[in-house]
């Protein structure tokens, strides 16, 4: 098929023939609209001295492409209080990985005045600065907590942890299982409630609005399939655009979000087709991770980095799981998003630019089957080879040859795979 360009100011668009075109489902990509620049702690997880990384897997851990570490991370933190010598190792670890440490407080069981104190020993003491820090884990759980108890004491908990350092950014309110969308059932609204109740009362102390959400599974006895994962995607989309509207309500304008623990399960399944230790978790969170980027979160943590003992983790005793990967190849993603959108919803694209320009592309195909789209790119023309990473039943997150992007922009993507194209400028 010949090349034929348009060029009209710099807006490059492939040409095809018109039943092509009809035929043909679209990935657009357009350059010329930035949407800023990616905060790199979107590429966070949970972790804590009930789930360590083993001396085997620590290089792992160091190449994971992770930059933020949640600590103690669940429900650990609310029935234990931090030892020093567990944060001092905590702070070994983060640092030799190269990622930036974030603590919360204990709030069940705990006092105003430990708070104020690891945030001393942290902070003044040791010098570890650690600037993000939270109050208590999914208060919502709490059997002896109201919405006003909540408020009131993480309130007192946050005046005297400021007091100490007042440079820390404080992340809350870590409710769990945030809504969806605006058709789930009423025990996941009831979060919404929290969440603008909390700002009413703590929206001048409180600098990241943080949720949590595990879609799965939906009973304590079912299992998922990997067909529910997959519709499950979007609704990313569509807590985000929740959150906000909640948080505008609350306070009259906007402010930065977070999912400070997300997975595709609440329980610790393990073994089955769509359970976190799967393959096909790695596709689904590949899609989740790229929707939350667009939506321009501030923080993303995975649940967790390890898990030996149960189907969570990124990282088991002796191995990595499949989901490990989608982080290598995010680490190669661009630093400065643009916009991307999908005909759909099964074969999904995420676009951003590098420092020198270059083009890079994360397309999810969540369908079982070999898809073929067309790639329309607006304010951008390929110049040289682009190269070609692939996670897929074949391939561990691999690079492939290289080559010259395609003239008519159509791609060929296997079934259940994601695809990185690094793309440089003419």
């Amino acid at each position: 098929m010949k090349r034929f360009v348009l060029l009209v100011g710099i807006v490059l668009v492939f040409i095809m023939p018109a039943a092509a075109q009809e035929d043909m489902k679209v990935l657009s990509v357009d350059v010329g609209q930035s949407l800023g620049a990616i905060n790199p702690y979107v590429y966070g997880a949970n972790y804590g001295p009930w789930a360590l990384v083993s001396m085997d897997m620590a290089s792992e851990a160091a190449n994971s492409g992770l930059t933020l570490l949640r600590f103690p991370a669940g429900n650990w933190g609310d029935q234990n209080n931090i030892r020093t010598e567990q944060l001092d190792l905590f702070m070994l670890q983060v640092r030799a990985w190269n990622a930036e440490p974030y603590i919360t407080a204990r709030l069940e069981g705990g006092t105003p005045e430990q708070a104020a104190e690891l945030v001393r020993y942290a902070n003044i003491e040791k010098g570890y600065d650690v600037r993000y820090w939270s109050i208590g884990n999914e208060p919502t759980l709490y059997d002896d907590y109201t919405i006003a108890r909540f408020n009131e004491e993480w309130r007192i908990f946050a005046e005297a942890m400021l007091a100490v350092d007042p440079d820390i950014i404080l992340i809350g309110p870590e409710v769990h299982q945030y809504a969806p969308d605006e058709a789930a059932p009423d025990y996941l609204q009831v979060m919404r409630e929290w969440v603008r109740e909390f700002l009413k009362t703590n929206g001048d102390m409180v600098d990241i609005v943080s949720i949590h959400r595990y879609p799965f599974p939906l009973t304590m006895t079912s299992s998922t399939s990997i067909e529910e994962l997959r519709l499950s995607a979007p609704q990313a989309d569509s807590m985000i655009n929740l959150l906000r509207q909640d948080i505008r309500d609350a306070v009259g304008h906007d402010m930065p979000v977070a999912i400070t623990e997300m997975n595709s399960h609440w329980s610790n399944s393990t073994g089955n087709v769509a359970t976190p230790d799967s393959f096909y978790n790695a596709i689904w969170w590949a899609d989740v991770l790229g929707r939350l980027i667009r939506k321009q979160v501030e923080i993303v943590n995975y649940f967790a980095l390890a898990g030996s003992q149960s189907g969570f983790g990124l990282i088991d005793r002796y191995s990595v799981r499949p989901t490990y990967y989608v982080y290598q190849l995010y680490r190669q993603f661009g630093g400065e998003l643009v916009f991307s959108e999908s005909s759909d919803n099964d074969v999904t694209v995420y676009a951003a630019l590098r420092e020198d320009g270059t083009l890079t592309l994360i397309i999810v195909n969540l369908l079982d089957v070999e898809q073929q789209r067309q790639i329309q790119l607006g304010n951008f023309i390929p110049g040289g080879v682009a190269q070609v990473w692939r996670f897929d039943a074949e391939h561990e997150a691999e690079q492939l040859d290289d080559m010259a992007f395609p003239e008519d922009g159509i791609v060929t993507l296997p079934g259940q795979s994601i695809t990185l194209y690094v793309v440089p400028a003419q």
